[in-house]
């Protein structure tokens, strides 16, 4: 992995869910506990259940709905924030996160986090990680109306936000959403291998993969 320029980096824009907290919560929600729940409340076999939501998952792939509970809750008739609570035990930081970010703001870096997770699933995991102090925003795609696979999410945001497309850092484990960075101007971008914990690292395609946050902690301690 080549090192990262620090010394023409101001903003570090980072997402949450598989950057810095295990993917495996969302994905054991979505794909098992979810799926579950669903076929016992509405009286289903599993096999069932799966059949009726796969498709429902392929059609708003990518698209706010998808990052959307309350959409979710009222399509499928549950409480989907409840429901993510009785799984809340396992969100969890992904190795180092905390330490990376510490060492983001002892670099002086002006940090953002921009997840496309709902306000409601955003408070969850904040309950549970200890994120909110290292950032200067917690902004959420909700917030401007477009996910950040769409080129508006990034209009609203540089307006939101004010920075500079040249001297950010963007990193993500989302390829679609690595490109619409890319797109608008970002010049530092990294995608995460292995975002889910209990599953093997995927191809990040054209992007430099961050492995191991320490590697990126080394870079930083010489502009610390």
């Amino acid at each position: 992995m080549p090192p990262l320029p620090w010394n023409q980096i101001d903003t570090v824009l980072l997402d949450m869910d598989g950057t810095l907290l295990d993917l495996h919560f969302d994905n054991h929600f979505w794909l098992e506990h979810l799926p579950s729940r669903y076929a016992q409340h509405h009286g289903i076999s599993r096999a069932q259940a799966d059949a009726e939501l796969l498709p429902l998952f392929q059609e708003h792939a990518g698209k706010l709905t998808w990052y959307c509970l309350d959409f979710w809750s009222a399509e499928l008739k549950l409480s989907i924030t409840a429901l993510k609570r009785e799984v809340a035990h396992l969100i969890a930081l992904r190795p180092d996160a905390d330490s990376f970010l510490a060492a983001l703001r002892s670099a002086g870096k002006r940090v953002v986090l921009i997840t496309n997770a709902h306000r409601d699933s955003l408070s969850l995991k904040l309950e549970r990680v200890e994120l909110a102090p290292w950032f200067e925003r917690l902004i959420s795609s909700h917030d401007y109306g477009f996910p950040k696979e769409d080129q508006q999410f990034w209009f609203a945001l540089q307006q939101d936000v004010g920075f500079d497309p040249q001297r950010a850092l963007f990193i993500d484990d989302s390829l679609p959403i690595l490109r619409s960075a890319q797109q608008f101007g970002i010049s530092q971008l990294r995608a995460i291998s292995q975002p889910d914990s209990r599953q093997p690292a995927k191809d990040t395609a054209e992007f430099v993969a961050v492995t191991d946050y320490r590697r990126l902690i080394e870079e930083l301690a010489p502009s610390a």
